[in-house]
């Protein structure tokens, strides 16, 4: 009887101590941290060359951040940009799409603003409502580079519909719930990005990611989330529910 009690005590000690590691464990996670009030852009800063300055492309509407550049074509790329820089993380968002929009979006990562060029140099997951297919390949506006990194192909040489994921799907905002998941996970020179569970971009960005062009303008490793409004596009496109979790090295 007494080797019983002995054993049900050390039984219990065991799965009291399981349970504070597991307690422990989960409070030094990395915890998911909202990049968006809700309601106002607090946080966050609308990088553009000074004739767009007035624009007033980006606001918080409705529990989400709203770019709508609709009826204006005489302006340059307008960006919204994280305040704070990310190296490695997951970043989670949705979008609603419109399909009387014709302009490109994308949310470009690891990025830096140079104001005296007007440009945001980095990687970008794309969002291309027109042509859906391409939502969730990776672009690079990073001046040197200025090419598709993945898929991955030489500069000049464009995606087609043939590249994307036979499974890829995309929402209208008139389809089922209108939000589309995405999902962009950035480490070391691994970046994925899927959308609505499906994983389009796959890059192993060895020599890519940390080339000398990425290294000269300080981008590709760490830097900016930002969402972005095509030059020149008419883009109605909604964000919401945008959080991310900082990974450890």
């Amino acid at each position: 009887m007494q080797k019983t009690w002995l054993d049900g005590t050390a039984l219990a000690g065991m799965f009291v101590a399981l349970a504070t590691a597991a307690a422990l464990a989960a409070e030094q996670a990395p915890q998911w941290q909202p990049l968006f009030t809700g309601k106002n852009l607090d946080g966050w800063t609308i990088r553009c060359r000074p004739a767009d300055k007035d624009r007033n492309f980006w606001k918080g509407d409705d529990g989400a951040i709203l770019a709508d550049s609709m009826g204006a074509k005489g302006h340059n790329y307008v960006w919204l940009t994280t305040d704070k820089e990310y190296s490695d993380f997951v970043l989670r968002l949705k979008f609603q799409a419109y399909r009387d929009s014709p302009g490109n979006s994308g949310v470009q990562i690891r990025s830096r603003y140079d104001e005296a060029a007007g440009w945001l140099d980095g990687p970008q997951i794309d969002i291309n409502p027109p042509e859906p297919w391409r939502t969730g390949m990776m672009w690079d506006e990073t001046r040197g580079v200025q090419r598709w990194i993945d898929p991955n192909l030489p500069k000049g040489q464009w995606v087609n519909a043939a590249m994307a994921p036979k499974d890829l799907r995309f929402k209208f905002a008139d389809e089922g719930d209108g939000w589309n998941d995405l999902v962009i996970t950035a480490k070391g020179n691994h970046v994925g990005a899927t959308l609505n569970g499906v994983t389009v971009t796959d890059l192993k960005g060895d020599g890519i990611l940390d080339d000398a062009p990425h290294r000269e303008h300080n981008v590709g490793q760490k830097g900016v989330i930002a969402l972005q409004i095509h030059t020149g596009d008419q883009l109605k496109i909604r964000f919401k529910d945008l959080a991310i979790r900082e990974l450890s090295n």
